[in-house]
Parts: C-alpha cells; structure tokens; sequence
C-alpha cells in the first residue's frame, strides 16, 4: 500500500489537486485576519508623554497658552486645570481616559494630555467661562 497520498479528489486522472493557490490564499487570509483580530483585542500601552499621577501638578506653556492643573482637594481625585487663568472642565470616561469640553470628540490618557488637545482645537481664541462671558 502506497504511505503517500495524493492530494487529489480520484475522480480522475487528471483532477486538479485539492489545495490549489486559491484556497491556500483564502485559508492564509482567514489565519491572518484571526491573528490581526486576537493582536487589536490586545491591552494597547498607554500613549507616550508626561504622566500625572495622583497628587502630581502641572505647570507649563503650551502653544503660547499657560496650562496648569492639580487634583482638586476633596473632589474624588478630580483635576482642576486652567488655561490661560480660566477653567477647562474635563471629564473622567469609565475607561479611565479625560476627555475636555473644548475637545469632547477625543479622549486622553492624562489630564495635560487632554489640556494639549484643548488649546490645540481652541487656535486663537479664549475659552469662555460658564456664562459665556470673554
């Protein structure tokens, strides 16, 4: 008995093999897109730049604006962060990254980071207070 066995359906004996390029191609396309699929689900690092941990401030000029920021005392680790003297309301998403009102569409890992994005959407003009006032 013959230990190899063709890679062939028998019909006849002409038949085109089973594993033609085709589907060699197709099963490497499914074997890479579940390889891409199980990378992306992934815990990702966090994005590069300063870090704030707990009870850190910051204090810097960013594009020509002052940014500072500290946690505010008593407010469940909540950041007060100012530009330019006037407050930037951020808001802490459940998974942990800021998002400002300035810039609601992108989240941040820190609360600079979210400052940053905020004075970069802002350009030239001056966050406004909670009345609407300049």
């Amino acid at each position: 008995m013959n230990s190899r066995l063709p890679l062939t359906t028998g019909r006849a004996p002409g038949a085109r093999a089973l594993l033609t390029r085709r589907s060699a191609g197709l099963v490497l396309l499914g074997a890479l897109s579940a390889t891409a699929a199980v990378l992306r689900m992934r815990p990702r690092p966090q994005r590069s730049g300063p870090r704030t941990e707990a009870g850190e401030t910051f204090d810097e000029m960013y594009r020509g604006r002052r940014i500072t920021g500290s946690r505010a005392a008593g407010a469940g680790g909540a950041w007060q962060v100012m530009v330019d003297g006037r407050p930037l309301h951020l808001m802490r998403r459940a998974d942990g990254s800021y998002l400002s009102m300035v810039d609601h569409y992108d989240s941040y890992a820190t609360p600079l980071a979210a400052a940053r994005g905020a004075v970069a959407e802002l350009g030239g003009q001056a966050l406004r207070d909670h009345t609407g006032e300049v």
